[in-house]
């Protein structure tokens, strides 16, 4: 509606984050051995197309897996001191960003894979069971209060990764520097 009528317009900046279940590394052969193959619709080309006609600077969040997105920006939870990995991959559409380090990660992710029990620094922000951390503990990890329903906080960006984007964005906006 807000593309159809042109009150888009009256924005800035678009963050788009499409449903990722089609490509998203953790679903991809989890939804092929469970029969499940196919259930999930990519909207990335969707929602770039979109975001391309309304000419603002924009970014496409996508985890790792094999979404069809450039990988303009990369950020990690360690980037930011936070208690998870949490890969995500953003594509910018009409501006640029400086691309940060990726800071080497201080050890393992807690919990059981494969039939033998790790212990580390970070929690999984995935699934149920396995030794995944309590709500309390997610919530902690990635800097989020805003809910403490475990599906809700397994699929949310932690805060710092909009706030590091959202300030580099007004950066260059402030200094007047083109994409």
């Amino acid at each position: 509606h807000l593309i159809a009528t042109g009150e888009i317009r009256r924005y800035a900046f678009v963050h788009a984050s499409p449903p990722c279940q089609d490509q998203c590394t953790l679903t991809v052969g989890t939804n092929r051995s469970q029969g499940w193959g196919g259930t999930h619709v990519d909207l990335v080309a969707p929602t770039r197309a979109l975001l391309d006609r309304t000419g603002l600077p924009y970014i496409i969040e996508q985890p790792n897996g094999r979404a069809k997105i450039r990988k303009d920006l990369t950020l990690c939870g360690e980037m930011f001191g936070l208690g998870v990995i949490r890969h995500r991959n953003f594509e910018l559409g009409g501006w640029t960003i400086d691309r940060p380090a990726h800071v080497a990660h201080r050890g393992r992710v807690r919990g059981w894979r494969h039939g033998e029990y790790f212990d580390g620094p970070y929690v999984a922000a995935y699934g149920n069971g396995g030794g995944k951390p309590s709500v309390p503990e997610l919530q902690a990890a990635m800097g989020i209060a805003w809910t403490d329903v475990r599906e809700e906080l397994t699929e949310a960006i932690p805060p710092a990764y909009g706030e590091f984007i959202g300030r580099a964005f007004l950066t260059r906006t402030a200094l007047g520097v083109a994409a």
